[in-house]
């Protein structure tokens, strides 16, 4: 079937881009380091980093890596680190080396460490302190070389980082001892890389820039190898779509989604610095009060977010009191974007919510509403450009206009594969290139995409991907449990929350005691809220455990 949404197409958007005008990642942001230089490019807590500054460190600290590591294009190096003024050095600095950034949530455990480093074989690290005791109870079990340690105020000047690091460590008391031998100080990095000359390295457009973990369709974590050409096509994509919104060097993006997070590292951290604008990094958006104090400083023309996120900011009264005058853009991804939370949005902005929809898998971005959009439409947009879909059958035909089917993507933003996964790769894209979502879609009249249903089984909790298999395989480790299912139920908070049905093998189990293991073991997101006793749970026919069945039963237990 033709692209027939091109019809529906904005006038100035292309219908194509070209996803090897740069030959990689790093080509594409040193043009931007020179153009922009003296612009400011990301600001944290009262510090504002400019494009030349970021230029010489992320030089210092690649060069480091080299030449003092000793480490070689391809190797793996993983980001442990929230939204800081390091977070973009460290990754700038990584790809200059040619090596392959694996982003690690910095909440995870150390059980859900361990499985990400090891699957990587990643034998570098770079942690925020805060962080850093996680990782030493994950160091029996992985094959970590360098451990590299920054505190939050390692780019700030001295006497504003002295202070911050006072209050954190001995007031605050948020920085935990740890007792890691032969840790790397980030700063002495930095200074260290002054030493040496940065070499050459040759990077390809087809080498992997990112090994970015995601579950894919169903199941454990796995690495979706991106390439530097699936990343340059998506920010030429998005700089495509903003063209004729977007001034170069001019724009302002609030990011408080995580960096780590595809969603906001493509969008935050690699387009809008690609077009010269300045990044105003919240570290901790559940800080709510602190967020909007922030925000207040600036007349930001842009802002991403998760439907929770918005939600937050709703129902806070000083953010109606901000600036909105400047503002282009409010973009929703992550989860659905809830009719309520976009109209009161727009009431109090002035300006809709363009919810848009992606994969990590795609880059992530593969459709989203037009920039004049006038009002919430409820859809996610339309394909982007250079980019196809089709909505297909079980039979895996092409389906028509208004029929539901899954949803496949086509484009230069599709991944390469899951990283040492041929038979997951196998399954989730074709021979001829395409990826099969395991999302529920319809394409309307005018080409625009309706996301009918998610993949059957995956939970989504404020944007985050939880799979109900992980969780389970993890409880079942726990002894009192002899059978467990998770799935998710509605939340107007989260949009969804993580319930847990368990067949006790201890009569004395209590919930208390469940809620103890998961948070010793599992990130705050996917603990369970809710937690039901159960005497069996229900199977099919041939012994699997229904969460099907279950959630009709909420259903039932809901309409009640």
């Amino acid at each position: 079937m033709e692209k027939f949404w091109l019809k529906s197409y904005p006038k100035g958007i292309p219908f194509e881009i070209n996803p090897d005008k740069y030959a990689s990642i790093v080509d594409m942001m040193e043009q931007s380091f020179s153009e922009f230089s003296s612009r400011p490019a990301f600001y944290n807590f009262g510090v504002t980093m400019s494009f030349k500054q970021l230029d010489k460190y992320s030089k210092l600290f690649a060069t480091y890596l080299l030449q003092v590591l000793r480490l070689k294009k391809g190797d793996r190096i993983a980001l442990m680190l929230p939204n800081i003024l390091q977070y973009p050095v460290a990754l700038y600095g990584a790809l200059r080396a040619g090596l392959i950034v694996v982003n690690v949530n910095p909440l995870y455990t150390a059980p859900e460490l361990i499985h990400q480093l090891n699957d990587a074989k990643v034998d570098t690290i770079i942690v925020l302190s805060h962080f850093a005791d996680t990782v030493e109870k994950a160091l029996p079990q992985v094959s970590l070389k360098n451990i590299i340690v920054t505190e939050i105020g390692d780019l700030f000047p001295r006497y504003k980082a002295w202070i911050m690091q006072f209050v954190l460590k001995y007031i605050q008391k948020q920085i935990p001892k740890v007792g890691i031998k032969n840790l790397i100080s980030f700063r002495d990095a930095l200074h260290q890389g002054k030493n040496y000359q940065l070499p050459k390295i040759e990077i390809n457009s087809s080498d992997i820039a990112f090994l970015q973990y995601t579950g894919g369709t169903t199941g454990i974590a796995k690495g979706a190898m991106l390439t530097h050409r699936n990343i340059i096509a998506n920010a030429l994509q998005a700089e495509a779509w903003f063209n004729q919104d977007f001034q170069m060097g001019q724009e302002i993006i609030v990011t408080a989604l995580p960096l780590y997070h595809i969603f906001s590292l493509l969008a935050n951290c690699l387009f809008i610095p690609k077009i010269g604008g300045l990044n105003i990094l919240i570290t901790n958006p559940r800080d709510v009060a602190h967020f909007v104090k922030e925000m207040s400083k600036f007349q930001f023309t842009v802002i991403t977010g998760v439907n929770t996120l918005f939600h937050a900011l709703l129902n806070r009264a000083d953010f109606a009191k901000l600036d909105f005058r400047r503002l282009k853009v409010s973009l929703g991804g992550g989860m659905a974007v809830q009719r309520a939370v976009a109209d009161r949005w727009q009431k109090i902005t002035g300006k809709p919510i363009l919810e848009a929809y992606g994969l990590t898998e795609t880059s992530p971005c593969v459709c989203i509403n037009p920039p004049d959009l006038k009002n919430y439409n409820g859809t996610v947009g339309l394909p982007v450009s250079s980019t196809d879909v089709r909505i297909l059958n079980d039979a895996y035909e092409e389906l028509p206009p208004n029929k539901p089917g899954e949803l496949a993507v086509k484009g230069p933003q599709v991944m390469k594969g899951y990283w040492n996964n041929p038979s997951e790769t196998d399954k989730v894209l074709t021979k001829d290139g395409w990826l099969l979502t395991g999302d529920i879609a319809l394409l309307n009249d005018q080409g625009y995409v309706r996301i009918i249903e998610r993949k059957k089984d995956m939970i989504l909790v404020s944007g985050f991907n939880v799979y109900p298999n992980e969780i389970e395989d993890t409880l079942m480790r726990m002894p009192g449990i002899l059978e467990v299912a998770i799935i998710g139920v509605p939340d107007e908070n989260s949009g969804e929350i993580v319930k847990a049905f368990i067949v006790k093998k201890n009569p004395d189990l209590t919930k208390e005691d469940v809620l103890k293991f998961s948070r010793e073991n599992m990130t705050g997101y996917k603990i369970p809220k809710f937690i039901e006793f159960c005497t069996e749970l229900p199977k099919t026919n041939v012994g699997k455990i229904s969460r099907r069945e279950l959630r009709k039963r909420e259903e039932v237990e809901k309409v009640r």
